[in-house]
């Protein structure tokens, strides 16, 4: 058998077979739209007469600049202590790693109300750590824009560590062995070898990362606040308006919804593509 013929079968996979169920594709259909939907009622109930108007509002400029701003700051703060955590779960064997791998993913599922509380419990001037930071050094996080950055972080970072180790635990290890067997240092195999082997989960973890810290709600108000100019992201932003104006609400959704739209779309073939 020849390697033409011997590769037929496999591309031969890759072509649909037969028509879809209509079992399956039922459902599959309602499921997009049911995601899709929502998302459509924004851009049809969307002032957009008044859009230009409403965007230049300082309310709105203040909180766009703020969510941008925080959600970076949370992300470069995920990354420098996410990295070396999803390296450490991936590398390192050590007793109780499935309690800690689980205890890392504990935001995914944690209402983010609870990590608001959490952060407070342990982080505000009478908790565990912030009233000794606050007695010592006069450093105090809640309801300043560094809380913001602490609680957008503290929801965001699983999102990064989960991606990380994944692409660690995916990369070939022979390259390291081949670097450290030439003689070069641990940090050096790190940096020069493990890094550039895993960017692209790294990419991909940050980019996850910052989308969910600029959509963090819950931790956010609960441990920062709602004051304008200070602490209040888009979200909450959105949040205050629907109680007051709905069409202002609307629009600054349209910002949210733009702004994530656009990084994921742009960023998701060259990043989150695992082919």
């Amino acid at each position: 058998m020849s390697a033409r013929e011997r590769r037929r079968p496999v591309k031969d996979l890759d072509r649909p077979v037969g028509r879809p169920p209509w079992i399956l594709l039922l459902p599959a259909l309602a499921g997009l739209a049911f995601l899709v939907l929502p998302l459509a009622g924004l851009l049809v109930r969307a002032p957009w007469s008044t859009l230009g108007t409403r965007l230049m509002q300082d309310q709105v400029l203040d909180a766009l600049r703020l969510s941008l701003v925080t959600a970076t700051l949370a992300t470069f703060l995920c990354l420098l202590l996410g990295v070396p955590l999803a390296w450490t779960l991936a590398r390192v064997p050590f007793p109780g790693v499935r309690l800690v791998r689980a205890l890392v993913t504990v935001p995914l599922v944690l209402p983010p109300v609870v990590g608001g509380v959490a952060l407070l419990l342990v982080l505000g001037r009478r908790g565990l750590v912030g009233a000794w930071l606050d007695g010592t050094f006069g450093i105090t996080f809640p309801f300043t824009t560094a809380g913001v950055v602490l609680a957008e972080a503290f929801v965001a970072m699983p999102f990064l560590v989960i991606s990380v180790e994944g692409a660690l635990r995916a990369a070939d290890p022979r390259y390291e062995e081949a670097a450290a067997t030439l003689g070069a240092g641990r940090w050096t195999v790190f940096r020069r070898v493990t890094v550039p082997l895993v960017a692209p989960g790294i990419a991909a973890g940050a980019v996850l990362c910052w989308a969910r810290a600029l959509g963090e709600f819950g931790a956010t108000i609960t441990f920062a606040g709602n004051f304008p100019g200070r602490t209040q992201t888009m979200p909450l932003a959105v949040y205050l308006a629907l109680e007051t104006d709905p069409q202002a609400a609307i629009v600054l959704s349209l910002v949210l919804l733009a702004v994530s739209v656009v990084v994921l779309a742009a960023l998701r073939d060259r990043w989150l593509n695992p082919t």
